[in-house]
């Protein structure tokens, strides 16, 4: 696949994302999960949304389903200096900027043990701006990722314990990233957009224990994105390539009932984020290593928790807590593109059944986001500070089954 314009100096912000989870993975994939901080989503089953979580969890899902949710994501991200090499420029500003998170699923029976889903969301993204002019403009000024992610997927209920499910991922990725070209106030911009697409896979497995407890496991594979553009500058246009993956998670998941009216979830989730240890950025035209970011993050996991309270058939109400490890070794791999940190989620929602076929969910999280410092060197500049996060998210989603 190919890039349209990939500058070498900003590419790094293809594996940002200080806004949401750690590291630079979406979790809000659908809004009946919010509620929980998504624990126990690979076990549950909820809805058609169980097409990213886990596809064994199509058997859970009876008939036609269509499900609709939306996020906003609304994040604070402000950095203040603490020795820079452009500390006369000024903290940069808060660079945050309020994001909206879409997610479609359907799903249908094939046969009666056979079911067959289609789920589109947003599985990475951010969209950060700092002032034109700061401390780390020529390390990073605006940054605009979206991705598509088009995951057609079959669940087989193999007996009435087991069920299995595979999953084929087309994912497309388009960006625009934007930092300074020099040390001036109001300096000259490099400037990249571009886009990309590949293909992955997911499987999951759930185990129905004995109508009280499942077990649900899942797993997603990396992605690899080989990226071809060029890097635009005042200087001119030099074409360049880099390649970059999207990394592999699996997650254990289990769902208890307590009573006809209580639910327990809990989850655990690894990802690889090992597999970014560096990011390369190479000319074209004689292989020359235009530029060099070693990364060196680490594996990380998280951790989540929730309880589902269901007083009546129409209503149902949801609390969690999740804490999200951060795959950034230490501040000098932090860097203005991805000053991540590790977060604490506490979350609350609900649900209102308008009747047996429709349904409307609703979530809010406030991520509690630890203080991160940064000591990083890039283009020949230091930053040297301190950040201070803080997310906000309101989801919801119509469900619809036919």
């Amino acid at each position: 696949m190919q890039s349209r314009h990939l500058p070498a100096l900003i590419v790094s912000v293809w594996l940002a994302n200080p806004a949401q989870g750690a590291g630079f993975a979406l979790i809000e994939q659908n809004a009946s999960g919010l509620g929980n901080a998504y624990a126990g989503q690979a076990a549950v089953a909820e809805d058609a949304s169980t097409i990213f979580f886990n596809p064994a969890g199509l058997t859970y899902v009876e008939g036609r389903q269509v499900v609709a949710a939306g996020h906003l994501i609304m994040p604070s991200a402000e950095f203040s200096d603490a020795g820079s090499t452009l500390a006369i420029r000024g903290d940069g500003g808060d660079a945050g900027v309020t994001a909206f998170v879409p997610n479609f699923y359907y799903a249908m029976d094939v046969t009666p043990d056979l079911k067959f889903g289609l789920g589109v969301n947003a599985p990475f993204g951010l969209t950060t701006e700092y002032d034109d002019t700061w401390a780390g403009q020529v390390q990073a000024i605006k940054s605009d990722l979206k991705t598509v992610n088009v995951n057609p997927a079959l669940g087989w209920r193999v007996n009435d314990r087991l069920s299995l499910g595979f999953g084929l991922n087309w994912q497309y990725i388009e960006a625009e990233l934007t930092q300074a070209a020099g040390a001036a106030v109001n300096p000259p911009e490099a400037r990249m957009e571009g886009d990309d697409a590949s293909w992955g896979w997911n499987i999951g497995a759930l185990w129905d224990i004995d109508g009280f407890n499942r077990l649900g496991i899942a797993y997603r594979a990396a992605i690899d994105h080989s990226l071809e553009g060029k890097l635009k500058t005042p200087l001119g246009a030099t074409p360049v390539y880099a390649d970059v993956e999207m990394p592999a998670s699996a997650s254990l998941s289990y769902w208890r009932r307590l009573s006809p009216a209580w639910e327990l979830l809990a989850d655990l989730t690894w990802t690889e984020w090992s597999s970014f240890e560096k990011l390369d950025v190479v000319r074209k035209s004689d292989d020359a290593v235009l530029s060099h970011i070693p990364e060196m993050w680490e594996n990380a996991w998280r951790y989540s928790l929730g309880l589902t309270y269901r007083p009546s058939r129409a209503w149902t109400w949801r609390s969690g807590l999740a804490y999200d490890e951060t795959p950034v070794p230490d501040a000098a791999h932090r860097t203005a593109r991805i000053p991540d940190a590790d977060r604490l989620w506490v979350a609350l929602g609900g649900q209102y059944r308008f009747s047996p076929k429709a349904a409307v969910d609703f979530g809010y999280a406030q991520l509690f986001v630890k203080d991160a410092h940064i000591v990083h060197v890039n283009n020949g500049t230091l930053l040297r500070g301190n950040y201070a996060s803080r997310i906000d998210i309101l989801g919801a989603q119509y469900t619809h089954s036919f």
